[in-house]
Order: structure tokens, then sequence, then C-alpha cells
């Protein structure tokens, strides 16, 4: 396998942009190696600048539900190019996407549209304090909420990937009002807001994480963390940027039948572009700016393209509920193929082998993984022409471009795979 056009533009890019990536997981730092540039991408595919094709199983980090390129969503991006590309005022698109986001995730009675999942939650928390004028935030040892200042406490995801501490330039009063407990453990909550009565403004959570890999909530977990927030007047936030129209058409929250106050959307909302959400009960919707003090703004916010792919992607959804027992039935194949030396979590079209033979149901035990078996593991799969996230603490994603052939090939990959991680 030829890399030697990837390999110079990585040499260029260290020398323009921070270690040479764009989002540090890009680097391949937890795998080795040096990354592959992408020239183009097409259906279950990608292909690099090198030439190189491979079954894509990264899905730009999960958006890309229907594939690369899926002909409604180029459709779509297509016809709203011919009106402009941004136009800093509202647009009737903002608000059917809104309309549509509601029909499929009904605890966002309102929805306010923003440009990342990191902006997304960022905004909800600041909501989450003005609307109960608490200060605190609990969250979950390995969750990933974006790079926000007050969240990359025990982050997960990349800052796990990369070995790194708590990110340097967070300033110690954002970090102190930010208490991180270990997921799937409600007593731990429980204690939390008894040693802080009154004081602790939400929970935000991954309902099904993501970012230490896949972890599913144990059973009454989510149930659990409703029940003591509604108790203490603290809302629950349910990060949905990556579940959202991923796990089911109506998020991890219809799949788990729990209603969330605040709820984030991103990645699948956008159909590949990028968009971002956050919404939830219209009482505390109300205090945002204009409508009531809490500020929150953005340029780009609605934009015109992002809005039509999302449009596109949320039509499909609702056109063909089906999509998801295609997904389920294709994730569950290749969570089959794993020995018993390598634990497996799914949940839809979300997945992880983790190499590691105990239980993973939190961040410590996520943290027994091998991940020099796993780094093997990576780059014997892509020398077979299958493109896996470079990190342990990934989720894999399906979409309903990977054929029957392409579930087949990398079943047969991956258990020649595992025997040279394993040897």
């Amino acid at each position: 396998m030829h890399t030697e056009k990837s390999q110079q533009l990585f040499d260029r890019a260290r020398l323009s942009i921070p270690g040479g990536v764009n989002s540090p997981v890009r680097a391949w730092r937890g795998v080795g190696g040096n990354p592959r540039f992408i020239a183009k991408g097409q259906g279950s595919r990608l292909f690099d600048v090198d030439g190189n094709e491979y079954i894509d199983y990264i899905g730009s980090w999960g958006p890309l539900l229907l594939g690369h390129r899926h002909p409604e969503i180029l459709a779509a991006i297509e016809e709203a190019l011919t009106r402009g590309t941004s136009f800093g005022a509202p647009t009737g698109q903002e608000v059917e996407l809104a309309e549509t986001v509601r029909e499929l995730v009904p605890s966002m009675e309102m929805v306010r549209l923003v440009n990342s999942g990191t902006e997304a939650t960022m905004s909800a928390l600041r909501v989450a304090r003005g609307f109960t004028g608490r200060e605190i935030t609990i969250k979950f040892e390995g969750c990933y909420h974006g790079h926000v200042d007050s969240l990359l406490v025990k982050a997960g995801s990349g800052v796990a990937t990369l070995g790194l501490p708590d990110s340097p330039g967070v300033p110690k009063g954002f970090s102190d009002t930010t208490i991180a407990l270990p997921f799937n453990d409600p007593q731990a909550v429980e204690d939390a807001f008894l040693a802080q009565p009154e004081k602790i403004a939400a929970v935000i959570v991954e309902p099904v994480c993501g970012n230490m890999g896949c972890i599913p909530p144990n059973g009454g977990y989510l149930e659990s963390l409703r029940e003591i927030t509604a108790r203490h007047g603290a809302l629950l936030i349910f990060d949905e940027v990556m579940t959202g129209f991923r796990v089911s058409a109506g998020g991890a929250q219809k799949l788990y039948n729990i209603v969330p106050d605040l709820t984030t959307l991103g990645k699948v909302i956008g159909g590949g572009l990028p968009i971002a959400a956050y919404g939830g009960r219209r009482d505390i919707m109300t205090h945002i700016a204009p409508s009531g003090p809490i500020y929150q703004a953005g340029t780009l916010s609605g934009n015109p393209l992002a809005v039509a792919a999302g449009l596109a992607m949320l039509r499909h959804i609702l056109q063909h509920p089906e999509i998801y027992d295609q997904l389920n039935a294709a994730t569950g194949k290749l969570a089959a193929c794993a020995p018993e030396s390598v634990t497996v979590n799914r949940i839809g079209s979300m997945m992880t082998w983790f190499f590691t033979d105990q239980a993973v149901t939190d961040y410590d035990s996520a943290k027994t993984c091998d991940t020099s078996k796993f780094g093997k593991f990576f780059h014997a799969m892509l020398e077979r022409g299958i493109y896996l996230p470079p990190s342990q603490f990934e989720a894999l994603f399906v979409s309903t471009a990977h054929s029957e052939e392409d579930i087949a090939r990398t079943v047969q990959a991956a258990k020649e795979s595992f025997e040279i991680a394993l040897a």
C-alpha cells in the first residue's frame, strides 16, 4: 500500500497546522504511524490521495448515516447553492428543520440552531445555569461534550487517546464548577446532590457513551438520573450529539424512553455539514435571547447549506424508518466475529471492539484495554482496506451504504487482524 503522497502532505501540514491536523485524534497518536489524507468519499468508501480504497467505518465521526455523497443530500445542497451560501437572516428552511427535529424528538419543544456540538453543549449549560440560578454541573468520567472549558475534566476521547491531563488553559474557577463522577453509578450522583444541596444546576450525560468507546447505560441508570435531578430541582441534559438519529430515529431518549429537560444534537442532524442544535422544554428555552435574558448568538447559525443537508437527512429518516433494522443487523454481524478475549459493546449502528476480557461499563474499565494490541489490529485492518477510528476509545459507525458484501469482507478482515493483534 503506497502512502507517499499522504506522508508528503503530513510533512507540509505540520509546518502550518498544529500537529498537522485540525482535530487531535486525526493524527493517529493512539495507534502509531501517520494519517492518510483523503481525496474523496463515495457510498461506503474512502479514497486517499495515493489512490488507496477503504471501507469506511468512521463516517466523518458519525454524521454520515447514509454514507458519502448520498444523492438526496447532494441534491438538497445543490439546490440551496442556487439561492446563496449565507444570509445572516432567518429562512423558511430553518423553521422546517426545527419542526422536523420536534417531530422526531418530542422533548425538544423549542430548538435553537448552532454550528457545532461543542457550541450546543456550551449553550445548553449556560441555559441550565441561568434557568436554575445555580452554577455546578455534574458530568461523567470519560464522557466528552466538546472542548467547553468547564467540561474538559476527565473528558475521554481525544484526551484519553493522547494521554493528556485536564487541559492547560482552563482556569481553575471553571473546572471548579464541574463534578466528574463515574458513569453507570447512580449512588455517586445521589451522594453529590446530598453533599451540595440546591447548588447543582444540571447533570449532563451521553446516554450512550461514544467517547471512551461505545458504552451503553446499565439497566435503570438513565431512569435514576431522571428521578434524582427532578427531585432536586436540577435539569437533566442528554448530550445526543453522537446518538441523536444514530441509535434510533428519536435518539437514545426514544430508545430508553427517558424525557430529558434539554438535549444537544449534532453530527447526523447536518447530513455531513457543520450544524448542531440544542433544545428542550418550552419554559426553559423561552429564557434565551431575544425571548429572555440568557444570551447566545452565532453569525452562521442556521447556515442555509447545512440546514438543507440536515433537512434532507431527517426527511429520509422519516420516510425510511426501516434503515435502523438494516443498521442493527450489520453491526450485529461485526460484533459476532470478535474472539472471547475481546469485549464488544454495541448499540444500534455504534460499536467498539475493546481489547480487554473485562466488561466495559465505565471509564476505569475502558482503561483496562491493551492499546498496543488495538494499534496492531488497526493497522492490520488498514492493510486489508478497512478504515477504523484510530483510537481504542472511539466508536465505529455503520451506514446504510455498507452492503452485505462490505460487512462480509470486514468480518473476514477482522478475523485475520484479531489473530495478528492477539498473537
